[in-house]
């Protein structure tokens, strides 16, 4: 660890400890600050962490992926001690179903990766290829930039129906994790310069190999108490107040708080400590969420890649995406069929599911292992959304991705938010 920085001598609470958190109380200590991270659940990781099964299994609360862009991401889970090379498995991206149709991006330098896949996706016409080509290149002319209020709907009026359904509607529900319809168009073209135009290796999906504790959450709190950080982990706050220039988090007084829980639970924290903070309460109250399911199968035979796309109809056939755990260094005949924008009972979406894998994947004597269901996994990225911002008053800061940030509800931008709370922390 560096010598101290000029946040040394700061008392820092960090409250949370998602990937925001985390990321926050890691940067925090970096800057020499001495920092007490708080967690009220049993475990740390948030919406991005493991779920011990009864039978023995590490299954994940949700099946996560990050892609080469992720810059933030990699380069901490590398500086707490993360072999990134071994915990992801890296391949280009790949939106192929299991009819072998669908989109690939060959092995080679941007942007000659993307117009080789266009004009060489399986099952496109030459009206559906041109549709894209014509529509994207009108995407960089402007800059990827269009008005706040416009959706991802009102940017694709000229896409065929088979690159909606087989490209925009698959990128859009992993990406911003909301319908198309409904999709803020203004993120979706942040989201596609910074993957497919930022660089070779941008767009390369990274698939964990490793469940979601051992991805990063596990050597992020193993750096934390290796550098003298204080983990209170189970350990639920209950009031935070400003208290003569410092603030008081329940029975203890700190120099700087970190407020990196669930949006919910910091404006809670926010309304009962007395700030005339309302703008940015009512803000954050006003967020909506999407929930994603990830159905855990078993008695599942090789699929054809470690990731296929599926066909998606929200009224039978809910989920986006199959993973073949076996080929990710799991569990061999383990199957993960992930709902984003979920609405369906557990019961329905369950036979759906199960309906869709015999149909779509000829995997037809499937049993359920668990569902997992995050009620409120990302926000609902709308156009013209209002996030609320970091900074809610002198010493105290929110991070989180629902908090102002170019990005959707991804790890990278919870990572991002994380570590420029802590940066903002050493003033007050």
């Amino acid at each position: 660890m560096e010598s101290p920085g000029p946040g040394a001598d700061l008392k820092t609470a960090v409250i949370g400890a998602g990937w925001a958190g985390l990321a926050s109380a890691v940067e925090a200590t970096r800057l020499g600050h001495a920092v007490t991270l708080f967690e009220a659940a049993p475990m740390p990781g948030g919406r991005a962490r493991r779920v011990d099964h009864m039978h023995g299994m590490a299954l994940d609360n949700g099946q996560h992926i990050l892609i080469g862009a992720y810059t933030a991401t990699l380069k901490l889970m590398r500086e707490v001690g993360v072999d990134v090379e071994k915990a992801l498995h890296r391949l280009p991206l790949s939106l192929r179903f299991a009819d072998g149709g669908g989109l690939k991006l060959p092995r080679l330098p941007a942007p000659l990766d993307l117009l080789t896949g266009i004009f060489t996706a399986r099952g496109w016409t030459w009206r559906d290829k041109s549709s894209l080509l014509r529509t994207a290149i009108g995407w960089r002319l402007s800059g990827f930039r269009c008005a706040s209020t416009t959706s991802v709907a009102d940017l694709c009026t000229n896409l065929t129906p088979r690159v909606m359904q087989e490209l925009i509607e698959p990128l859009c529900v992993s990406a911003l994790n909301t319908p198309v319809p409904q999709s803020s168009g203004e993120v979706f073209l942040r989201v596609l310069r910074d993957a497919l135009f930022s660089g070779s290796g941008g767009a390369d999906l990274l698939l964990p190999r490793v469940d979601l504790g051992a991805l990063f959450p596990d050597a992020a709190m193993a750096w934390l108490a290796k550098h003298g950080a204080t983990l209170r982990i189970g350990t639920r706050v209950r009031a935070i107040a400003p208290e003569a220039g410092q603030w008081r988090v329940d029975d203890e007084t700190f120099d700087r708080v970190v407020l990196a829980c669930a949006p919910w639970d910091a404006a809670r924290l926010v309304r009962a400590s007395g700030l005339p903070a309302d703008s940015w309460c009512e803000t954050t109250e006003a967020l909506r969420f999407e929930a994603i399911a990830t159905v855990y199968v078993r008695g599942a035979s090789k699929l054809a890649e470690p990731m296929l796309a599926l066909r998606s109809d929200p009224a039978t056939a809910p989920a986006q995406f199959v993973f073949d755990r076996a080929q990710l260094d799991g569990p061999d005949g383990v199957l993960a069929l992930v709902v984003s924008a979920n609405e369906a009972s557990r019961e329905v979406l369950e036979a759906q599911v199960i309906a869709q894998a015999a149909g779509q994947l000829g995997q037809t004597s499937l049993e359920i292992i668990q569902t997992v269901v995050e009620k409120r996994a990302t926000f609902a990225c709308t156009p013209a959304l209002a996030r609320p911002p970091m900074r809610i008053a002198p010493g105290l800061q929110a991070c989180g991705d629902y908090t102002e940030g170019p990005y959707p509800a991804t790890l990278e931008g919870a990572v991002l938010s994380g570590l420029a709370a802590a940066k903002a922390s050493i003033t007050p």
